[in-house]
């Protein structure tokens, strides 16, 4: 018996080489428990397509085609669709039209899809699961011949593809690197929400009895019946998401037909065509958890009170691996995070001569806990105090799952270095992970400069933070001559790192830059 009655429905004005691949996607679609009906509105100027709709006739379906109104000329050409406003209003007129009779025919769903799309077989049933009120099944598109291909969907706006907070001030590379990660994030199969969608949406008997609509709401001036959905479903309380484990296949223009034979061969050789099942299982955007992780070894007299003292204001949690200190740095780290959840451990036998084993170690303990997002310190290093009110706006939202920043390395309590071989300043390196259980880390097998992270966290999608780093590992001489001396014992070659800048360590006249807050 079925569980679930859905209306698919789509107004249709297409060429009869892409809407005959597109009704035949529709034939192919699976059921599981689903019973299917079609609503079409033929708004079609070729006899040919007509034809194909009246001969569609799925077995067990109901398919209602009404006619449509010639109000206006279409161009539809291998540059664009060259949308006019009388058009776009027509079609948010089709498509509440066939809100109605799902309304009215008390459809669980009504699934509203393009007729250039070419659906996956698992998608309706797919999305169905998802129990969802109004959800989006991906789809990407070049919108210029020469542009790469972007989503459907988008966070905010007209087309704003980088998440931020209200009023939160953004450079221009950083909202660049955020739209990035927003691509990369589209990418991985799961569920995201997101702030506008269209063209191959299912929508619930709740949020259509509710009042979705397409109907233009008239002191909004973005454009697109789309958006105007978009936005009297979110002032209606309703969350709008993506699916991006089936993407459709966009036939924008008729020379994308020739791409179809790929696709459909893909959906032959993998249950999921663009990837394995998701690796990001965490994508929660609110009330995440900051763990801070620590190595620390005889710091108590060094940076290590006031890193911690610091960092104590807007950290959840810690978890700290002690290499065997030999000082009361165990005893710092408990007094200092006294007020916060501590997980400390403490080894017999230092094991700094073989880093990768101590960061396998770090990594193990902290995970353990079950953080949300992990921010990982060395003692000597310390946040600009930004970070304080900054941190819950990076790590509630569910695109990003790391942040890079740079690093200042400071020679000095004021001074950081400059030159060829000390401008860490000048890039980005990864502090910040949101943790995901389902993803395959891999480290980088080295006992020198292995990483304080697992080597391909950067495989997730991440952006990038102007927040600063300040590192004093070689802020004094006595520093300075006792990482020289030991990068000399370890890696004399230079086979972990750089000879070069090992000798520059001591030279007494380095290149200095006063620090600005």
């Amino acid at each position: 018996m079925s569980k679930y009655k859905v209306l698919i429905g789509s107004p249709i004005r297409q060429k009869p080489a892409i809407l005959a691949e597109f009704l035949e996607g529709l034939k192919h679609l699976e059921k599981g428990n689903i019973t299917i009906d079609f609503m079409f509105v033929d708004d079609n100027e070729l006899i040919e397509s007509k034809i194909l709709l009246q001969e569609f006739s799925p077995e067990k379906a109901e398919v209602h085609i009404i006619d449509g109104e010639q109000v206006s000329v279409y161009v539809c050409d291998e540059e664009s669709h060259h949308w006019k406003e009388a058009l776009i209003w027509k079609v948010a007129q089709y498509k509440d039209h066939i809100i109605e009779f799902a309304k009215n025919n008390n459809y669980d769903y009504l699934f509203l899809v393009d007729s250039d799309l070419i659906l996956h077989p698992h998608t309706l049933v797919h999305l169905v699961s998802a129990k969802k009120d109004i959800i989006s099944e991906i789809f990407w598109t070049k919108w210029k011949p020469d542009l790469p291909p972007l989503p459907q969907v988008w966070i905010c706006d007209q087309y704003n593809l980088f998440f931020r907070y209200r009023n939160q001030e953004l450079s221009q590379e950083e909202a660049n690197s955020r739209i990035n990660g927003f691509l990369h994030c589209l990418q991985i199969p799961g569920v995201y929400e997101v702030g506008g969608l269209g063209a191959c949406t299912l929508i619930s008997k709740n949020a259509l009895d509710a009042g979705v609509c397409f109907k233009e709401i008239t002191n909004i001036s973005f454009w697109g019946e789309d958006r105007h959905f978009c936005i009297r479903a979110n002032a209606l309380g309703f969350r709008l998401y993506v699916d991006t484990f089936y993407p459709a296949y966009h036939i924008y223009r008729e020379a994308e037909l020739k791409g179809l034979k790929e696709y459909k061969l893909s959906l032959k050789n993998c249950f999921y065509p663009y990837g394995a099942i998701s690796a990001r299982s965490n994508t929660k955007s609110q009330k995440n958890k900051l763990t801070l992780s620590m190595l620390v070894r005889n710091e108590a007299n060094r940076y290590l009170p006031e890193v911690l003292k610091h960092a104590a204001q807007y950290i959840d949690e810690a978890v700290i691996l002690d290499d065997a200190s030999e000082d009361n740095t165990v005893e710092l780290c408990k007094n200092i995070l006294s007020q916060i959840p501590l997980k400390i451990v403490s080894n017999e036998t230092p094991g700094f001569n073989n880093e990768i084993n101590l960061r396998r170690q770090q990594w193990d303990l902290t995970i353990g806990t079950n953080p949300d997002w992990i921010l990982n310190l060395d003692a000597d290093e310390l946040f600009e105090n930004k970070i304080i009110n900054d941190i819950r706006l990076l790590i509630n939202q569910p695109y990003y799952d790391y942040y890079a920043f740079r690093l200042y390395d400071f020679w000095d309590t004021n001074h950081y270095r400059e030159n060829k071989y000390w401008e860490a300043h000048k890039y980005f390196r990864i502090f910040l992970v949101r943790y995901q259980p389902n993803f395959l880390y891999k480290w980088q097998d080295s006992p020198l400069h292995c990483g304080r992270f697992p080597a391909n966290v950067g495989d997730l999608p991440g952006v990038v933070s102007h927040l600063r780093v300040k590192h004093y590992g070689w802020a004094t001489p006595e520093d300075r001559q006792k990482k020289y001396q030991r990068y000399m014992e370890l890696d004399p070659e230079g086979k972990y790192g750089i000879l070069e800048q090992y000798q520059s360590i001591l030279d007494p006249n380095p290149n200095l830059i006063k620090w600005e807050e």
